[in-house]
């Protein structure tokens, strides 16, 4: 569970509809914004008051703002013709220390409540669901809990879960031990084993203070805004956590969870009228008004600057202190004016952003607005954007000094400034684990000779929970027969330009938006060179491209593009292992009247990318090393499923070699380099292989109206860059050819030419078991294992999916841990489990809804027709699937166990992120990095 954040936002007036046609012409087919409109101000539904209705034209939506009558709950609908539905409860939680109070309430509120007693009953839904998103966050100031799905039953039965898991959690100690933290023995069956901390979010945010730009960003807020709730951590420190008491955890719930201190949120194509009736007849009918006490203070402003400095970890590559860098953040002020340009850039990139429809828009609408909501400033004026802009425009026309004089206000002028400075320290990690060993000692110093009886008896009693089989039948479900039998085929048209590059066309609503894909096959490419493809990638379109500098480049793509993005595209084939597809996926997209300018802009790049600027080159190296080796902490997990994989398939060492830790090796190496030439020469090498028109196939998705001027822009860029002079053999020989044709969707007669990728087929690879340690300076692990089974469209890939969702390994891993080879025990129980066959016809429903709810995961019209254009699964393939999907029984999951899980039947990898351990160390299988 992670935190979310907001943007703050004025107030104002909207345009407010009244006096329209009564309520019954709603439940007519007509869309979600039509159906809103027809609110009247002061109209009462389902114990609720419409308070304003306002279009927002510029994002096809209508808000729709409410209050409940008898708590003063708030709620906001937006209707929009979306069938992603999203709902979101939103708290605002101030606590006054750093004992994270906040975030243990809202990982414990989802272990039980009064209508849904079972344990974890917000896991368990994610089975009984076909949700495409189900979360909670805690921010500094608010909790929230949202979820979405495009499923009408499932929204009811979500939203009922959600209720009562806000309202009336069961908040037992046991779930505060499990959830929050404990003192229990190392091992809780041996009574004579030390005495430790553990609980989830104590190991959680461990983790989580091991990332040195969260401590960064955690010390900056702190400090900046000390008198109130932002001088604490709402997550909680790990220190401070075994101060909370269980206590403490059920009187922040009735203070801060109550509905005169909630906020409610709906978005998509949904009625408005059946979620108010369910959230006031399950929920609010239930409670009075009271006056919440949680408002916060305006932060008494300095009146002179401030500095601090603070202290952490080495970066996980380095053993050198002297080689880290002191990071100091303060105001910094230059004399020059806003360039006019600049600003068009932004305000272009505000004009993307409202156009660029995602699949998630209402997570992206309820995280945007709840930072200023939750300080009562008006979401419905943060909606509309483009008066904002218009604003800004008319701002700047009437004064032309308008920023500088923000500029001198509030930074210049400012004396509430704070200069943080932040320096690594050799022995930050002993230090922080010598601090909780005294805190621990102190806990159990204090502690009778009962007392700690208990703690053993405690430890035993939430052991044997834990392993109880759960009854979970007071959860609402959907069935198997709930799902789509069949998917929508979406109609794609292929053409051949006349250089005999493959272009795939797929025309859908895009908002004026225009989506452009290319892919280069790094087949020819030699293998000395093949390590530097992600650093090539990295760079490739910031380091400036024919008469444009690398600022002047930067500066014209934010202009003129919403981004282009080159990283490396590697595929395992869709019916063998052992065969993969290595290339360079190129992307962008523009608003429609820039086409032509983005287009010139790839043709640039691809014919005259410059790579003389060293100093730049060096900044973007070290920039990129520091961004991978901070993201360990996060991506933990991955890095190890990503290593464990590595000798199981050909694709898996490259994936390694792109994606791995090889590769945050190998960046730190450069970035540490004195003298950077060498690898510089190596981009020009890169290019001559890889940015012509030899090996390339391109995508576009635009309106329909926009297609034949698509691909007159996309003729002229590949007419205008570069054949290779001389046929280049690729480097591995077994070159396959394979094509992927798209059939004629109903009546829609359109090209259908076949899309041919030329494949790497290696007949000499052997799959090998590897066991690797990779010790870093982190007081958690992060663990994978992999399994190596079957391709997409293997008979059993099926009913492996069924058994977990994966793709074509099977993968195990575990994410901030205490613990390390226990965790891959667990995974050897969970593996005889599957071999028993101990699963009922609902555990595999469960399964099956699981899985299809990433199937069916919605697709934005951006990325319609990409399984086909990037991996070659057509929808044929897709539907063909999904009927292996429904057919799987209890027989097919045994017998994939016992083929492939059993030890011994198939070869495996595993890998461990994390601290000294004797156990791997002592055992001679392990290959310690």
């Amino acid at each position: 569970m992670g935190g979310a954040g907001g943007r703050q936002g004025g107030s104002g007036c909207g345009r407010v509809f009244s006096g329209l046609p009564s309520k019954s012409w709603r439940w007519k087919s007509v869309s979600a914004n039509e159906r809103a409109l027809q609110y009247r101000v002061g109209e009462q539904i389902h114990g609720f008051t419409v308070r304003q209705v306002t279009a927002v034209p510029e994002l096809f939506l209508t808000a729709v703002k409410l209050s409940h009558d008898s708590t003063g709950a708030k709620y906001l609908h937006v209707a929009r013709e979306d069938s992603n539905n999203l709902f979101s409860i939103q708290f605002r939680t101030t606590p006054m220390d750093s004992t994270g109070v906040p975030h243990i309430l809202e990982h414990t509120v989802l272990c039980g409540s009064q209508k849904y007693p079972c344990r974890d009953p917000f896991f368990k839904m994610l089975n009984r669901s076909l949700s495409t998103f189900m979360n909670a966050f805690t921010a500094s100031d608010y909790t929230l809990y949202p979820f979405s799905t495009q499923n009408p039953k499932d929204f009811q039965n979500l939203l009922s879960v959600y209720l009562d898991a806000a309202f009336f959690p069961c908040l037992r100690q046991l779930d505060f031990w499990q959830e929050g933290w404990r003192l229990e023995h190392e091992n809780p069956t041996d009574p004579q084993t030390p005495l430790v901390f553990k609980g989830v979010v104590f190991n959680e945010m461990k983790g989580a203070f091991t990332d040195n730009e969260r401590i960064f960003a955690q010390h900056l807020q702190n400090k900046l805004l000390p008198d109130h709730t932002y001088g604490v951590v709402s997550g909680g420190d790990p220190l401070s956590i075994p101060d909370l008491t269980w206590e403490q955890l059920k009187q922040f719930h009735a203070t801060h969870y109550h509905p005169s201190n909630s906020r409610f949120f709906t978005y998509g194509n949904f009625p408005l009228e059946q979620h108010l009736k369910q959230i006031h007849e399950e929920a609010l009918v239930k409670f009075e008004r009271i006056e919440s006490k949680t408002d916060i203070p305006k932060q008494k402003l300095w009146e002179k600057p401030r500095e601090h400095r603070v202290t952490c970890g080495l970066d996980s590559f380095a053993a050198d202190p002297s080689k880290q860098t002191t990071v100091s953040v303060s105001y910094l002020l230059t004399e020059k004016g806003f360039e006019e340009d600049r600003i068009e850039a932004l305000l272009h990139k505000i004009e993307i952003q409202l156009k660029h429809q995602s699949t998630s828009f209402g997570l992206a609408l309820t995280s945007y607005i709840a930072s200023c909501w939750n300080q009562d400033g008006d979401p419905v004026e943060l909606l509309k954007i483009a008066d904002k802009v218009s604003r800004f425009r008319q701002c700047l026309r009437e004064n032309p000094t308008f920023l500088q004089e923000k500029v001198k206000k509030y930074f210049k002028d400012n004396p509430h400034r704070l200069t943080l400075s932040m320096s690594p320290e050799e022995d930050y990690y002993d230090k922080q684990a010598k601090l909780e060993a005294e805190k621990l000692k102190k806990k159990v110093n204090a502690l009778s000779e009962e007392e700690k009886k208990q703690i053993f008896e405690k430890g035993l009693e939430l052991i044997d929970l834990q392993s109880k089989p759960q009854d979970t039948s007071c959860l609402p479900a959907l069935k198997v027969s709930d799902i789509e039998p069949k998917i929508p085929f979406t109609v794609l048209e292929t053409t051949l330009t006349a250089d005999e590059v493959p272009v795939q066309y797929c025309a859908q609503p895009t908002n004026g938006v225009v989506y452009f894909r290319a892919v280069s096959s790094l087949n020819t490419l030699p293998e000395e060179l093949k390590p530097y493809v992600p650093l090539f990638c990295n760079v490739i379109t910031k380091m400036g491209c024919g008469a444009l500098d690398y600022r002047e480049q930067a500066q014209k793509i934010e202009l003129k593009t919403g981004g282009m993005s080159v990283s490396p595209h590697i595929i395992p084939d869709d019916s063998h292992l052992d065969v993969y597809e290595q290339g360079v996926l190129f992307s962008s997209l523009c608003l429609d009247r820039n086409l032509p300018d983005m287009m010139n802009l790839w043709s640039e790049i691809f014919n005259n990318p410059r790579f003389e600027e060293e100093e730049h080159f060096r900044v973007l190296v070290k920039k990129t090393a520091q961004e991978l080796s901070n993201g360990i902490p996060d991506c933990g997990h991955l890095y190890a499923s990503i290593r464990a994989s590595k000798n199981l398939t050909p694709s898996g060492e490259l994936q390694e070699m792109f994606s791995g830790m090889d590769q945050v090796k190998l960046m730190k190496r450069i970035a540490e380099m004195p003298d950077i030439k060498p690898v510089l020469r190596k981009l020009p090498r890169i290019k001559k292989y890889l940015l012509n028109s030899d090996n390339i196939r391109c995508s576009v998705n635009a309106a329909p109206q926009q297609i034949s001027e698509a691909s007159k822009e996309v003729e002229k860029f590949i007419k205008g860059i570069t054949r290779s002079k001389k046929e280049r053999k690729p480097v591995r020989p077994h070159v396959i050819e394979k094509s992927s044709e798209v059939k004629p969707v109903g009546s829609k007669m359109l090209n259908c030419l076949q899309i041919t990728r030329k494949l790497i087929n290696d007949p000499t690879f052997k799959p090998c078991q590897m066991k690797t340690h990779f010790v870093l300076p982190f007081p958690v692990n992060y663990i994978g294992e992999c399994i190596r089974t079957v391709p997409y469209t293997a008979t059993d890939y099926a009913s492996l999916r069924i058994l977990a969702r994966h793709n074509g390994i099977f993968t195990f891993y575990s994410y901030r841990d205490p613990n390390s080879l226990a965790t891959l025990k667990t995974f050897e129980r969970a593996v005889e489990w599957a071999k028993s066959g101990e699963f009922t016809q609902q555990d595999i429903d469960e399964a099956k809804l699981a899985v299809f709810a990433a199937v069916d995961a919605p697709i934005a019209p951006s990325d319609k027709g990409m399984d086909h254009f990037l991996y070659g699964i057509s929808d044929e393939m897709k539907q063909s699937h999904r009927e292996q999907l429904f057919a799987v029984n209890s027989d097919n999951l045994v017998d994939v166990s016992n083929k492939y899980l059993a030890v011994g039947k198939s070869t495996r990898g595993l890998a461990v992120l994390g601290p000294e351990n004797a156990d791997i160390t002592k055992d001679p299988s392990w290959v310690k990095r």
